[in-house]
């Protein structure tokens, strides 16, 4: 294991130029204290887990401490945000502090978020707050341990600096880890001022550093464009499986891996409703639940656009149609397994679709509908989760459908329950929960903020005495409105 000073950087992405990021130290946070910590993610740059007990961890992590040997820079893009092109966004609140080699040989970005004002802040203040940062960390780390592709979280530092939202807050820095921090916004920047010398620069880094085996394809940018498609769809098809809103389906908040990447007004669904829009100043509902996946493909769409210098039209709109049939062949494999089954069967989707239109307006709790569904044999949980349907007789035809198909598996009840208890979270991160956490954290009390991540870091095991995580929202939890502010 590592001290924080062993720490080895190799900064590709800083010797790409002044074209594509500014060189901006990070403006520090008064009186930092370390809100939580991921021992997970600290093991990923091979961190003892002791140096977050340090004061050089706060330190290093509220800015007041530097890396000699990392290069903090603000990195340039644009983006589609909310179906409207915007010619200049950038890194406004946050800093890619360096790349990291760790004993694997394994690069992973420092990203600093609520480091200061960049010369992409567009009038803001750069900084973020508490209760953003706290929510960003925990689902980064939740949706991890859920299998999800997500950008990690190492962790969070509070501060006494204020900051002004809707009210006065306190600043708070997150320090974030991916193996890229790359968006689809970072190729639409270049291709829509032109400069396309640039972009197949951008283009040689990320197939160098992250899709190098697209090299030894005979056309190696329609490769990357397909690798992209690929990990897109399977990325939407987590998010629709597991109830996921990400509330902010931006083109700038795409990451070239196929991973989830800045997380704002986000939600898991609670009670099951394809409409469910998480984001409160989304007043059209473009990013609503069941619009994920036609706005994925519509943000590879601007992807592809990016890339028509580099890849022929004609092999971009061959490839992008890869991405309904692979998100559709995902999704139903995800949702075999969430119902318990090992094989396929011809008349699955169907099965699926029906179940989610019975829960469509019956108040059913999405997350514990499939892990009360394995914990007993079907005829006995169907029996309990028949009271949650308003439409009994069409739950009725769908459970002896589901009877029938469970009892072709052929294996036993106990095989079952393990099976689906293995992909089927006891724990989700609902929105209330990360509430009482934040509250609690902003007065300064942060064993909240950590009993909760320690439980969702389990998501599918049993912890006894931790119950209360996995209970039914309250109503007044149901109805957070949560927006982009941070």
């Amino acid at each position: 294991m590592k001290s924080l000073i062993d720490l080895t950087f190799d900064n590709r992405f800083a010797r790409l130029g002044d074209a594509f990021s500014t060189p901006v130290l990070p403006e520090p946070i008064a009186e930092p204290r370390l809100v939580i910590a991921s021992r997970s993610a600290m093991a990923l740059l091979d961190l003892d887990p002791a140096e977050a007990d340090s004061e050089q961890f706060a330190q290093l992590f509220a800015g007041h401490q530097l890396w000699s040997t990392a290069e903090p820079r603000a990195m340039v893009y644009s983006g589609h945000q909310f179906g409207s092109y915007n010619p200049r966004l950038g890194d406004g609140r946050g800093l890619l502090l360096g790349e990291v080699v760790n004993e694997a040989g394994e690069y992973w970005d420092l990203h600093l978020k609520g480091a200061g004002q960049t010369p992409y802040s567009r009038m803001g203040d750069g900084r973020a707050v508490l209760r953003s940062s706290i929510r960003e960390f925990l689902a980064s780390e939740h949706l991890h341990a859920l299998g999800i592709p997500s950008s990690r979280a190492l962790c969070v530092t509070a501060s006494s600096t204020p900051v002004w939202r809707e009210k006065q807050e306190r600043a708070a820095m997150l320090l974030r880890l991916a193996r890229s921090h790359v968006r689809f916004g970072h190729f639409e920047y270049f291709y829509y001022t032109q400069q396309h010398d640039l972009l197949r620069q951008l283009g040689e880094h990320v197939l160098d550093c992250h899709f190098p085996a697209c090299r030894e394809q005979a056309e190696p940018y329609r490769a990357l464009f397909r690798e992209v498609v690929e990990r897109t769809s399977a990325l939407i098809a987590h998010w629709q499986a597991y109830g996921f809103c990400h509330g902010v389906m931006n083109s700038d908040n795409m990451s070239i891996l196929g991973i989830t990447f800045d997380y704002g007004p986000y939600a898991f669904l609670d009670d099951f409703d394809a409409q469910h829009i998480c984001n409160h100043s989304d007043d059209s509902g473009r990013y609503s639940f069941s619009n994920q996946v036609p706005i994925a493909q519509w943000n590879l769409a601007a992807l592809g656009q990016a890339l028509t210098p580099l890849v022929g039209l004609d092999a971009l709109r061959e490839t992008l149609g890869l991405f309904l049939p692979l998100y559709q062949a995902h999704y139903l494999d995800l949702m075999r397994r969430r119902l318990g089954f090992i094989s396929a069967a011809e008349g699955d989707a169907a099965l699926v679709q029906r179940l989610l239109q019975l829960m469509q307006g019956s108040a059913v709790d999405y997350s514990n509908f499939f892990r009360e569904l394995g914990d007993s044999a079907p005829e006995q949980a169907l029996a309990r989760l028949r009271e949650e349907f308003v439409d009994l007789a069409g739950f009725d035809g769908w459970a002896a459908d589901y009877r029938a198909r469970a009892a072709a598996e052929g294996d036993s009840q106990a095989q079952r329950r393990a099976r689906m208890q293995a992909v089927n979270p006891k724990y989700i991160l609902r929105n209330y929960l990360a509430q009482q956490a934040i509250e609690a954290a902003e007065q300064g009390d942060y064993a909240p903020v950590r009993e909760l991540h320690a439980v969702l870091a389990r998501p599918f095991d049993e912890q006894p005495g931790f119950e209360r995580y996995a209970e039914r929202p309250p109503e007044w939890g149901k109805h957070l409105e949560i927006s982009c502010s941070s």
